[in-house]
């Protein structure tokens, strides 16, 4: 996925792989416009620019999607294109608004407009931020399938040592890089040891091949990691040496 230049992130190319991730997902946390075009559509060459520009004014509160229907026809299908420029809006996962053919740049800001701060949103951000459980709590009566809630609920939850209930929380969703690392942390403990596992992950691969306890939990250590550690490399590729 490429970001287009200039607008910092909030216009970026979007296909079939990666659709649900950065549209349907992301749309549960800002509104997300998608903009069906191909290369050889003419009005589409004029109304990009102008979608651009609308999205890049709101700060983030929403963000665009470009998708070529030439090279994504599972994305065409879903939305059943016939033809293009083809503009819809995302929130939660559901298209809410949008128009087929071109449009002027008032229409399009009056588009743009009408998906503005979500008054819902921001108080569960607000929520989020200030780690209130109670709040949260509340929220997830009304909405038990709510990714953003039940990611800060899991993680407080661990931080006070409620790993199971943690857990339960996060089987309600899809599994994303944030529920892997609260699950992983769930399971293993928020606490690393004084030399950072080290002792543990080494005495773990003498096991992973048998005991799949033990490989759960040498994934999970390395999950907590992450990615930046210089050394998570290193034992992913001493863990796939023992199992293969």
């Amino acid at each position: 996925m490429s970001e287009i230049p200039g607008f910092q992130g909030a216009v970026f190319d979007v296909g079939d792989a990666d659709f649900e991730s950065q549209v349907l997902e992301r749309s549960r946390r800002q509104a997300v416009v998608v903009d069906l075009w191909a290369p050889w559509c003419g009005p589409c060459k004029t109304l990009g620019p102008m979608l651009e520009e609308a999205v890049a004014a709101t700060g983030g509160e929403v963000v665009l999607a470009k998708v070529n229907v030439d090279e994504n026809p599972a994305i065409s299908q879903m939305f059943q294109v016939q033809s293009i420029p083809a503009v819809y809006a995302i929130r939660d996962g559901q298209v809410v608004d949008g128009f087929v053919g071109a449009q002027g740049r008032p229409e399009i800001d009056a588009f743009i407009g009408r998906l503005g701060a979500d008054p819902m949103a921001e108080m569960i951000q607000g929520l989020v931020e200030r780690r209130d459980e109670l709040g949260l709590r509340a929220v997830l009566e009304s909405d038990p399938s709510n990714e953003a809630v039940i990611i800060a609920l899991a993680d407080i939850l661990v931080q006070r040592d409620a790993a199971e209930e943690a857990l339960a929380l996060l089987e309600r969703i899809p599994e994303t890089d944030d529920a892997r690392r609260i699950k992983a942390a769930a399971r293993v403990g928020s606490v690393a040891p004084d030399d950072d596992f080290d002792q543990e992950l080494t005495s773990l691969l003498d096991q992973v091949k048998v005991d799949d306890e033990a490989r759960q939990r040498f994934v999970d250590i390395l999950e907590l990691m992450g990615p930046d550690d210089p050394r998570t490399a290193a034992y992913r590729k001493q863990l796939t040496a023992r199992l293969f």
